[in-house]
C-alpha cells in the first residue's frame, strides 16, 4: 500500500484537502475547495464520505467512502507523485477510525518522502451544544495517532477538551490544553468556537504557540450556516501559503469566514456563501 511510482506525471498541487463532501451545501471540500482556488491554489480533493446535503435535512443520502476506494485514492496520490510537491495538507471530517488510521500511516510516509510540507488537521468530533457527532473513539485516534503529525491544529473547545481529557472552562486552561499538544512537529494550536463566560454575544478564537498566546474575538452570530469551520481552516491555510504570519492568517481567516456569514444572510440564503473580494 501507498507505493510510489518510479515515473513522475510532474503535475505541481499546493494543497491536497481531504474531509467530507456534500452534493448540495456547502461543508468540507465542498467549501474549502473553492475557498482554496480563490487563491489560485491548485487543490486535490479526496471525500472521506460524500452525502446528498447535511444531515440535518430532513432526508439524507449517501455515506461513508468505502475503506478500499479511500485508500486507493491516497495511493493514487503517491503513484502520481503529487504527494511529493504537495505544500499543504488539510484533513477535516473522517467519520470513521478506519479512515484515521489509514490516514496516519499515509502521512507519516508523506512526512518521509515530504518533510517540508504543511500538515494541518481539523479534528472534527463535535461541539458544545450536541457532544460528539462521531465515534467517540476518534478522538483516541486523533490524539495517539494523527495531532501529532500535523504542523496546527484548529479544533474548536469541545474537541480540544477531547484531545487533551480534560473539560475546559476557563481561558488559561484552553491555553494550558492547546500548548500540552505542541511538539517539535506540531507548532500551534488554533481554537476556535471559544465563548467568553462574560460575553455570550462573543466568539474568541485562541492562537497559542510554545511561547506566544494570541486571541481576537469577533462577534457570535446564533443559527450560523453549516460549514463556518472548514472555510476558517482552508482561509487559514490559504494566508499560511502566502507567507503570512500565523497572527495575521487566522485574523484574515476569521474576518472572512463571518463576512461569508453575513454575505449568507443578506442573500437569503442558507447554504453558507463566500464573501465577495469586495468585502473583506
Amino acid at each position: 500500500m501507498f507505493q510510489v511510482s518510479d515515473t513522475p506525471d510532474g503535475e505541481i498541487i499546493d494543497v491536497i484537502s481531504i474531509q467530507s463532501q456534500v452534493v448540495y451545501g456547502s461543508v468540507g471540500n465542498s467549501i474549502a475547495v473553492p475557498a482554496l482556488r480563490r487563491h489560485g491554489l491548485r487543490v486535490v480533493a479526496v471525500p472521506t464520505v460524500l452525502l446528498s446535503n447535511t444531515p440535518h435535512y430532513a432526508s439524507c443520502y449517501g455515506g461513508e467512502i468505502p475503506q478500499p476506494w479511500f485508500e486507493g485514492y491516497l495511493t493514487a496520490l503517491a503513484e502520481r507523485n503529487l504527494d511529493v510537491a504537495a505544500r499543504a495538507a488539510v484533513l477535516g471530517y473522517l467519520k470513521s477510525t478506519d479512515k484515521a488510521a489509514a490516514l496516519a500511516r499515509w502521512l507519516r510516509l508523506m512526512r518521509e518522502k515530504n518533510p517540508l510540507m504543511s500538515v494541518i488537521i481539523d479534528p472534527v468530533l463535535g461541539d458544545d451544544d450536541s457532544g460528539f457527532y462521531v465515534d467517540p473513539e476518534l478522538a483516541t485516534h486523533y490524539r495517539e495517532q494523527l495531532a501529532p503529525l500535523a504542523t496546527g491544529l484548529t479544533p474548536n473547545r469541545f474537541e480540544l477538551g477531547c484531545l487533551c481529557n480534560a473539560r475546559l472552562e476557563s481561558d488559561a486552561e484552553i491555553v494550558d490544553a492547546a500548548r500540552s499538544l505542541l511538539s517539535a512537529q506540531t507548532q500551534w494550536v488554533v481554537v476556535t468556537s471559544a465563548t467568553r463566560d462574560d460575553a455570550r454575544h462573543s466568539m474568541q478564537v485562541f492562537c497559542v504557540t510554545a511561547d506566544n498566546t494570541f486571541i481576537t474575538e469577533h462577534p457570535r452570530y446564533d443559527n450560523p450556516p453549516k460549514g463556518t469551520g472548514d472555510l476558517f481552516t482552508a482561509e487559514l491555510t490559504a494566508g499560511l501559503l502566502r507567507a503570512m504570519p500565523l497572527n495575521a492568517a487566522v485574523e484574515q481567516a476569521s474576518l472572512f469566514a463571518q463576512q461569508s456569514v453575513l454575505a449568507t444572510r443578506t442573500q437569503g440564503r442558507r447554504e453558507l456563501q463566500l464573501a465577495s473580494a469586495e468585502t473583506v
